[in-house]
């Protein structure tokens, strides 16, 4: 867009009031990025709507009308054929599911800030509710909610806060356009509520610049006006703001200033809010510049050193847009006001041009953006060149996700001409100039500064502080950073430790603001806890004997003898750095500053219940986990070993228990012996073996045939009668008695007389148990056999010796 300066007015009595534009104001890349894809809509499709106001500018949305885009309330008013441009707000994703379900096209105008606190959100909502800090009736905190899930609930001031119950965990982002202070003093609050908070900063820093360069201006002036639309929150906060230092006047147009508010008044101060267009800002410095106070003396002291400003001095005043050199021009302060105020000094226009030399800081508009370059014009004979290298501090890919047509930038010339006849501008050089007051200051005093990384270098990252600022990988965080790429983009807390103007060096670092704040949080935490204690923390670190636990301000050990009751070789086995557990406090050393914790505390002890579960005798199940020389352990569930020692492994001799058993084989044994008090089991399999065989061996003996008791006299008799019926011819098999044994029962090597001796009864015919008095030969009549009862007769004795 192309931007027109007005001159001052013919006074008509009275001193013409000075007015000074704030360094940052008017539209945010998100905003001007919405109305950019609603234009090219409207020029490329037939019919398009945005869901509600684009943004919250009532002129602005009355201009898009007229090029045919209409704002509506509900997505169900889309007409077949139409695109819907979704606002820079955002919606909830029901909308995008319906629009797909319709087939209705949609043109996404979120601002790529909102769409990082939606995904946040939602992400966010997987592991527990969300608090969003904003306006609940806003359409930004509507969308955010929509993605945060049912348990997400928006809260605006600390009053809400306050009356938030408590949680295990939960997390908390912010409205884009939220004041950061305002934001801060919640979260403060929110912390008392929730065991664990995940803070998520999610304000546009281009909103928190326009709202500092404000607050800047606003202590210099002696009035303010804030120029935006009514609906405007984030105008209205910079209302607010400004209103706390300064009368101060919101307006949407020109016409609604009144001379009333500028009497009596040396200088006011202009800035605008994010949804304000270039074009109604240009109207509103201009009717203002125009305005006459009168009785007022001019009496603003101007620096000495117009090079050398300070940071406040050149951001918020916008003194001198053209840094010439003016030894031959007398009227020295007219040429100032009309510098100071943003407006091209005419008469020297037409002398010939201003007067520019090399190192002046000039104010510029951005006209043309190429691939490799942008174009300012400056108020001189051709357009100044800026190179992507001197655009920012990081390196700049594509110049538009920085810079838009329009906008108001400030530029170092670095050379007058080129061989095209062209200045070569840079607006990283001017900025470094405007830092360098503010970031000595900032060194001294030892604050704390906010700044993005813009780029990853070789050993740390790339800030952007007004200047280029370097923060090595090692002061970074607390700890060692295996990733800087995650920081990309990402708002660090510093300080700068290393501060050399000759060099150009800014060295800064987060680990020491955090250090000190992991030191406040120790020592509160060491005071307020007691040996016992049953906390939440996060696994940080692990190593060979144990884990590093943060419980919130400082870590414990949590050693791998405390983190199960059964044997395990590493910590990785039970838990995994990001885990979050509870653990309890076993010891606190105050003077060393440890704690020690432990995990498997606050789970049962399985030895309690091991005399019920495995008493003597029991025949139980487990799997080898460790072998001995003595033996075997094995595991019968978590945290209780048995051990079989080498004698009970087998039911024979063996060296070693690798013989019968391997890790990891499972094993049946019989329960020994069980000593919870000593925590010592043992069992056998030995036995447990010898009772098996036995039972099979019983199982055996019970199924035979029963075979019936006989003599030996019985037996050769039985033989003899079988002998005299077979040599009897009228005698059959038929006749035979019961008497008479049968041929399976008498074989022929037991039946003759022949061979009927005492060598002949063997132990199945003759045992122990059947041999009686009757069977006893000489031979087996012994002196252990003959006792007291060797009172037979003679009788009996010669009786044996005719058989």
């Amino acid at each position: 867009m192309d931007v027109e300066f007005s001159l001052l007015s013919i006074l008509r009595g009275g001193t013409p009031l000075k007015v000074i534009m704030a360094a940052k104001a008017g539209f945010c890349f998100g905003v001007r990025r919405a109305i950019d894809l609603a234009k090219k809509t409207a020029k490329e499709e037939t019919g398009a709507v945005s869901l509600g106001p684009l943004i919250h500018n009532r002129l602005v949305v009355e201009r898009l009308e007229e090029q045919g885009i209409q704002a509506i309330g509900d997505i169900g008013e889309v007409q077949p054929g139409q695109c819907l441009i979704i606002r820079s707000h955002g919606v909830s994703p029901r909308v995008y599911e319906e629009a797909a379900g319709r087939g209705i096209q949609i043109i996404d105008a979120t601002c790529p800030f909102v769409q990082k606190a939606q995904h946040l959100a939602a992400e966010a909502a997987k592991y527990g509710p969300v608090i969003v800090v904003g306006d609940k009736r806003h359409p930004e905190v509507q969308g955010i909610l929509g993605w945060a899930g049912p348990e997400a609930k928006a809260i605006a001031t600390v009053e809400e806060a306050r009356a938030l119950p408590a949680y295990d965990g939960l997390s908390i982002l912010a409205q884009t356009t939220l004041q950061r202070s305002h934001f801060e003093e919640i979260v403060e609050e929110v912390r008392g509520h929730a065991a664990e908070l995940t803070v998520h900063n999610t304000i546009c820093y281009m909103t928190g610049l326009i709202q500092e360069a404000a607050i800047s201006l606003a202590d210099r002036v002696d009035v303010m006006v804030v120029i935006g639309g009514r609906n405007s929150a984030n105008t209205r906060k910079l209302e607010s703001i400004c209103q706390r230092r300064v009368p101060t006047h919101l307006v949407e147009t020109k016409d609604e200033l009144e001379e009333a508010w500028f009497q009596s008044v040396k200088i006011a101060g202009l800035t605008a809010g994010a949804s304000t267009p270039d074009w109604i800002i240009e109207e509103v410095f201009k009717a203002m510049s125009e305005m006459n106070v009168q009785d007022i003396q001019d009496t603003v002291k101007e620096p000495d050193q117009p090079d050398q400003l300070n940071q406040a001095d050149q951001a918020d005043q916008a003194d001198q847009p053209h840094q010439a050199d003016q030894t031959d021009q007398p009227d020295q302060a007219e040429d100032d006001d009309a510098s100071e105020a943003g407006v091209i000094n005419m008469d020297n226009w037409e002398e010939g041009f201003q007067v520019l030399h090399r190192g002046s800081i000039v104010d510029g508009i951005v006209v043309k953006i190429n691939d490799n370059d942008v174009l300012l014009d400056i108020g001189w004979k051709s357009e100044g060149i800026v190179a992507l290298r001197d655009l920012a501090v990081g390196r700049v890919e594509r110049p538009e996700e920085i810079i838009s047509l329009g906008d108001k930038v400030r530029a170092m010339i670095v050379r007058m001409e080129n061989e095209e006849g062209y200045p070569i501008l840079s607006v990283r050089r001017a900025r470094e100039i405007e830092a360098v007051g503010q970031l000595q200051e900032i060194y001294e005093d030892k604050s704390e500064i906010q700044a993005q990384v813009a780029e990853i270098v070789k050993g740390g990252l790339l800030v952007d502080v007004g200047m280029r600022g370097f923060v090595p990988a090692s002061q970074v965080q607390v700890g060692y950073v295996n990733d800087l790429n995650q920081f990309l983009g990402e708002t660090l807390r510093l300080r700068i430790i290393e501060f050399d103007l000759g060099k150009k060096r800014v060295v800064l670092s987060q680990k020491v603001i955090l250090q000190e704040e992991q030191a406040v949080k120790r020592e509160q935490l060491l005071s307020a806890l007691s040996e016992g204690d049953i906390v939440d923390g996060v696994v940080c670190r692990l190593v060979s004997f144990g884990a590093f636990v943060d419980i919130g301000g400082m870590d414990g050990l949590l050693h791998i003898s405390d983190m199960a009751y059964s044997r395990i070789k590493h910590p990785s086995e039970i838990v995994e750095i990001g885990d979050e557990i509870r653990v309890q406090v076993l010891k606190i050393d105050r003077e060393a500053g440890k704690i020690s914790l432990g995990f498997k505390q606050l789970k049962e002890n399985p030895w309690d219940q091991v005399a019920a579960k495995y008493p003597v005798g029991e025949i139980v199940s487990g799997k080898i986990v460790r072998l001995a020389y003595f033996g075997a352990f094995v595991q019968l569930e978590d945290g209780i070993d048995a051990l079989i020692h080498i004698s009970q492994l087998a039911n024979r001799r063996i060296e070693k228990p690798e013989e019968v058993v391997q890790v990891g084989e499972t094993v049946r044994a019989k329960v020994l012996e069980c000593e919870p008090e000593k925590k010592r089991i043992s069992l056998t399999v030995r036995e447990l073996l010898r009772e098996e065989q036995a039972a099979l061996d019983a199982d055996a003996v019970a199924a035979q045939e029963t075979i019936l008791e006989v003599t030996i006299g019985e037996v050769l008799h039985q033989d003899q009668e079988r002998k005299a019926d077979e040599t009897a011819p009228e005698k059959s098999d038929e006749v035979i008695s019961d008497e008479v044994i049968s041929d399976e029962v008498v074989s022929d090597e037991v039946a003759s007389d022949e061979v009927a001796s005492d060598e002949v009864a063997s132990d199945e015919v003759a045992s122990d148990e059947v041999a009686s008095d009757e069977v006893a030969s000489d031979e087996v009549v012994s002196d252990e056999v003959a006792s007291d009862e060797d009172t037979k007769s003679e009788e009996d004795i010669s009786h044996h010796e005719d058989v």
